[in-house]
């Protein structure tokens, strides 16, 4: 082998040749490093100054697939006896044995219209469920939703990660005397359904993860005497362009409750529903919103009767649909009810907020025989808005409702309040019924208020004795007592 020997003067011109080739290339490199990194970090100032016409959600629900799950799932093979295949009831007991796909193989077996019998007597049964076909799944031994704690009702839970229930189109299913068990879906929800139809009562959910525990992609859900307890960040229900009706149903611990994009069809309503936030702040995560109505090209309607939203910043927010509000209280709130565009019909109902009643950005609101607790504002309202009041009572003691004083005799004066403004609410100088207060923050704890701005020394100068100074100032005088007052000299 030759072995090729470079003599000391050409070893130094190799090393000068690198040398400057590094030299060269650095500035370069350079250049282009801080060319990405400012194209990367530069605003996009035609976005900021021309945002998206329509609010959208942040993310995307995502479409399970059931054949990523189970490869070898097939449907149940035709029977000789039964129309269409199957068997018409299947019972089946997987509880103390997960995993084995038990349940998941049951559904299969039911044929269309029959019904799946859950026994779980020895633990949750563990399993998908991929319904295609209209079917009923209940447990055995009822449920109550309102004692779910005492007696372990009959559970199906879901795989970590995956759904409990995902339901076709066009496919009714009705579920009933269950508790559906998603404890680390992840980016799953609990019950999915696409164009389908879903018919809950005397259902359990017991949820947490990063999705809702409802979603609903069209199609139809009926909740009849249901509880949610979702611990997402997510609202507890999500539909879109589907129709949803609850009635006696109850959402905990999510940070938003209901968020419906209203479709074609039927009216979508809530009926004595109760939802219960987690009073996140508002500057922390998404706005917790207790029902949000979204927006489609063609205006969707939601009835919201005999209902009670607490714990979240905005109560009520419609987005673009026509939103009926009756016989409601809304409490633990910072604003009541937000119209952000569309129809807003708001009466014989009570809100309990920090900041204001309600605030209409666009759109046409009709608010009538309401009562408004504790509010700083009664309506906030831009221009683009309309606005019909009547009839409204307001107790208030922040600056809203305090008193005025005026002259009585030189420098004595008296208070007093006014009795009403243009816009349809008068202030209330009685203390807030303890019964409505009872009703509202008060269930959860809160100790009783009377919301009435009252000047100091109040009840003596009722009884007579005194009077205020041109500032409110309590005058506690030793001279005459009652209307003598206003007319004796010191």
């Amino acid at each position: 082998m030759k072995t090729l020997t470079l003599a000391p003067s050409a070893l130094a011109l190799t090393a000068l040749a690198v040398a400057s080739g590094l030299a060269l290339t650095a500035p370069a490199a350079s250049a282009q490093t801080a060319a990405r990194v400012e194209s990367q970090t530069r605003p996009n100032f035609g976005v900021l100054l021309d945002p998206p016409a329509s609010q959208t959600r942040q993310r995307q629900h995502r479409r399970w697939t059931y054949g990523s799950h189970r490869p070898d799932w097939r449907p149940a093979p035709a029977h000789p006896y039964s129309p269409g295949g199957g068997e018409e009831i299947v019972l089946v007991d997987c509880g103390g044995n997960p995993g084995t796909g038990a349940v998941e193989d049951a559904v299969r077996r039911v044929r269309p219209g029959g019904t799946l019998v859950i026994r779980a007597r020895g633990g949750a049964c563990v399993g998908w469920l991929n319904v295609d076909k209209p079917m009923t799944i209940l447990g055995e031994g009822g449920f109550d939703p309102r004692r779910w704690h005492e007696t372990p009702p009959a559970t199906l839970q879901a795989p970590d990660g995956l759904p409990c229930i995902t339901v076709s189109a066009g496919v009714r299913l009705e579920l009933r005397d269950v508790v559906l068990a998603s404890p680390n879906a992840g980016e799953a929800a609990c019950v999915v359904g696409y164009g389908a139809q879903i018919i809950m009562s005397r259902v359990g959910f017991r949820h947490a993860g990063d999705e809702a525990a409802i979603y609903a992609d069209g199609g139809l859900i009926d909740l009849r005497d249901v509880m949610v307890d979702a611990r997402t960040l997510s609202p507890a229900i999500v539909t879109d362009g589907a129709t949803l009706t609850a009635w006696e149903t109850e959402i905990t611990g999510a940070q938003s409750g209901i968020e419906l994009t209203p479709g074609e069809g039927q009216t979508s309503r809530l009926d004595r529903v109760r939802l219960s936030g987690i009073d996140s702040l508002n500057n922390f995560g998404p706005r917790a919103i207790g029902v949000l109505v979204r927006s489609r090209r063609s205006q969707g309607r939601v009835e919201i009767t005999n209902s009670k939203i607490c714990g979240y910043v905005e109560g009520v927010a419609n987005e673009g649909s026509a939103v009926l509000i009756d016989q409601s209280s809304i409490c633990k709130s910072d604003k009541g009810v937000v119209l952000y565009n569309g129809e807003l019909t708001l009466t014989n109902s009570r809100i309990r907020a920090d900041s204001f009643a309600v605030a209409l950005a666009s759109g046409r609101a009709v608010i009538a025989d309401n009562s408004f607790i504790g509010v700083e504002r009664v309506f906030l309202r831009e221009y683009r808005a309309s606005l019909e009041s009547s009839g409204n009572r307001v107790w208030s003691d922040s600056g809203l409702c305090q008193p005025r004083f005026r002259s009585r005799y030189r420098d004595r004066y008296a208070p007093f309040w006014e009795q009403g403004s243009d816009e349809g609410w008068s202030c209330q100088y009685s203390p807030l019924p303890r019964q409505d207060w009872a009703d509202m923050d008060g269930s959860y704890g809160a100790p009783y208020q009377e919301f009435v701005a009252w000047p100091e020394r109040y009840d003596s100068f009722e009884d007579g004795y005194g009077w205020y100074d041109g500032r409110g100032r309590y005058i506690d005088a030793p001279g005459p007592i009652g209307d003598r007052r206003w007319t004796h000299r010191r």
